[in-house]
């Protein structure tokens, strides 16, 4: 499975950006697919997974401002950012699990990264 995410870029806060991952190899309709983030001197962290038949779990810190959906004719999940923060400043990671299941640490293919930077 490859995962190929772009979108990312520089706004200020209260903006909207649209993060896009178009995946390749496997079923991509049977996927959980997700984006995690990792922001200067943290560890990567769980934002949103979306599994095969649509439900959706978000981190706390993004619920209400993040909209994750996917688009199985395209191969392509989106992550719809909403009221940016400062504290969303991240490299966003495209993700999904290698097998069926899914628990926030769990192992899985992820995609080459997109730097989002929010200013105040």
């Amino acid at each position: 499975v490859q995962l190929q995410a772009s979108g990312g870029g520089l706004v200020q806060a209260g903006d909207s950006l649209r993060l896009s991952c178009a995946a390749s190899g496997g079923t991509f309709s049977s996927r959980v697919m997700g984006w995690y983030r990792q922001a200067p001197g943290k560890q990567r962290g769980f934002v949103a997974i979306i599994r095969s038949g649509g439900s959706t779990h978000y981190t706390d810190s993004v619920k209400g401002r993040f909209t994750i959906s996917r688009d199985n004719a395209e191969n392509t999940v989106y992550l719809q950012m909403n009221s940016l923060k400062p504290e969303d400043t991240a490299v966003y990671y495209c993700y999904t699990p290698f097998g069926s299941g899914w628990s926030p640490r769990a192992s899985g293919y992820w995609g080459q990264g997109t730097q989002v930077t929010v200013s105040s």
